[in-house]
């Protein structure tokens, strides 16, 4: 059974009056009768459009500035009547209350006003009050009432009208009030989050979190899981902002494996170089910095190419030819960058399933934000990880210290340690990493993986000897022994780089010292798991 609902008379009233007029002009030649209010009302009057003000029906004006117009109950008894209940339409009669057969309402601009930093009490007075009660009010009467608050389902309605002989089916209808309740939840989260921020209230006894849907995937990680992915609103540059310029469809791995690469490139601004992350199931595999894009990419893809095919690769900088003709030469899954020059997509154009995303600016990874995953019956929720170190902020613990060339390297191998799954070993030589263990759950695991893959490599490239010859090692969290120490060490390893903490500091220094290393502190960690 379709439960057809005709629909005769209508209520208008938005913020953003995109294809306001083409509705409007739409449902005026079906016979519909026009309700609206404020600016709403005036561009359609504008337009030519018969239009009727609802303080008409209320009888009252609107006063405080606006803040009081729809509050009434000749808008909400005609919202929430119910059609086939006596009743109702007694006490629609008595009342001489007229039944609103569709409502089209989007709120005012909150999440758009603290986006662009207005002060405390702009904020407030952007918090739609009228807009969402009577959302709610038709989306809960659904039997009999559309609710319509997106922009691009105007056609949606009015290819069901032509459909339906201008009628609704409650399908229909129940699918209207579903992303009404969304939107209004979605606004009440984004004006929760804000105040929580606003004055500082660190846990909140509740959060609420919410996001509009960007594109449904074929599956998840798995293929027997379902699976979409969502805009949290927040507009942080990235894979979710990001243009995809050529390419399949991104799949959930995808996205998860391009925001974890984009995230660690971002952690180096161009402004100090070139920079490239090549990512492999959410672990970088080759992260590096160059004279040349081109060099970047190079260098970061002799860490480990068997890891780099089929990866991800993330840059800092505008994406260019020479580049490009590089990644080209294997399977590369994804490339995002912050601009692409023509040369780039000629190279590309070629690649026909290479996803091509151009992001429109690098994350600010250093900015305030929150990190959530979910567990079994909740919901833990962090501060992002934005720690940041300089070399003054490191403490020396070994009677050797590290030489500034040896400095610079350990705070780039601290960098990628923050992106690496715990435990974390990374080795870097040179503003590259040239081995990394990921994911383990022994440390000393991790330096063995890490330095067996440099090993590899080398005779892959027909070295002489590994890279970690000399090279800077990074721990992302402390020692708890010396055992991963000394295998850095033996894998050739000049200074080290971690947290300390550890009950056996004054051991782990010591074995340094032995071993002639250099080893700076940070009192701070990095898990990542």
């Amino acid at each position: 059974m379709t439960h057809l609902a005709p629909l005769r008379r209508a209520l208008l009233s938005v913020s953003d009056k995109t294809g306001l007029v083409d509705l409007a002009k739409a449902l005026d030649a079906r016979g519909v009768e026009l309700l609206s209010t404020g600016g709403s009302a005036k561009t359609l009057r504008d337009a030519g459009v018969p239009v009727k003000d609802v303080s008409e029906v209320t009888g009252f004006p609107e006063m405080m500035d606006g803040r009081v117009k729809t509050l009434h109950p000749m808008v909400h008894g005609g919202l929430l009547a119910l059609r086939d209940n006596d009743d109702h339409v007694a006490a629609m009669f008595e009342h001489d209350i007229k039944a609103i057969d569709l409502l089209v309402v989007n709120l005012y601009p909150f999440e758009e006003t603290v986006a662009k930093g207005a002060d405390y009490d702009t904020c407030i007075e952007n918090i739609d009050i009228g807009g969402p009660a009577m959302i709610r009010a038709a989306a809960k009467n659904h039997a009999f009432v559309s609710t319509v608050v997106d922009v691009e389902d105007y056609d949606v309605l009015l290819a069901e009208l032509e459909a339906n002989d201008g009628h609704t089916t409650l399908a229909f209808r129940q699918r209207l009030a579903q992303i009404a309740y969304a939107r209004t939840g979605a606004y009440d989260a984004a004006v929760s989050t804000w105040m929580a921020e606003a004055i500082n209230a660190k846990t909140p006894r509740r959060r609420v979190f919410a996001g509009t849907l960007a594109q449904p995937l074929r599956y998840g990680e798995n293929p027997h899981q379902g699976a979409a992915f969502y805009h949290d609103g927040s507009n942080r540059p990235g894979v979710a902002m990001a243009e995809q310029l050529q390419g399949k469809e991104l799949s959930y791995n995808n996205i998860n494996d391009t925001d974890a690469a984009f995230e660690l490139v971002s952690e180096f601004l161009p402004r100090n170089g070139y920079a490239c992350a090549i990512i492999k199931h959410a672990n970088p595999c080759g992260v590096a910095t160059g004279r040349t894009l081109k060099e970047a990419y190079q260098k970061a893809f002799d860490c480990d190419r068997t890891s780099a095919f089929g990866g991800i690769v993330a840059l800092n900088s505008t994406l260019d030819g020479e580049t490009a003709e590089a990644i080209a030469e294997i399977f590369t899954e994804v490339v995002i960058a912050p601009g692409v020059d023509q040369d780039a997509k000629d190279v590309f154009a070629a690649k026909k399933n290479l996803r091509l995303l151009m992001a429109p600016g690098l994350a600010n990874t250093a900015a305030p934000g929150l990190a959530w995953k979910q567990v079994s019956g909740g919901i833990l929720v962090q501060d992002r990880d934005n720690g940041r170190l300089e070399m003054n902020d490191l403490k020396v613990v070994t009677r050797i210290a590290p030489t500034d060339d040896q400095m610079r390297d350990l705070l780039f191998a601290w960098t990628v340690a923050k992106h690496v799954k715990s435990n974390a070993i990374v080795y870097v030589k040179d503003g590259a990493t040239v081995g990394v263990g990921a994911g383990q759950m022994s440390r000393l695991d991790s330096a063995l993986i890490a330095a067996k893959k440099a090993e590899r490599m080398a005779e892959a490239l027909g070295l002489p000897e590994p890279l970690t010859k000399g090279s800077a090692v990074a721990s992302d969290a402390f020692f708890p022994f010396a055992d991963g120490l000394m295998e850095a060490a033996a894998a050739g390893a000049s200074c080290v780089i971690q947290p300390g903490g550890s009950m056996r500091d004054d051991e782990v220094i010591k074995a340094a010292d032995e071993a002639g290393l250099a080893m700076v502190l940070t009192g701070m960690r990095h898990f990542r798991h």
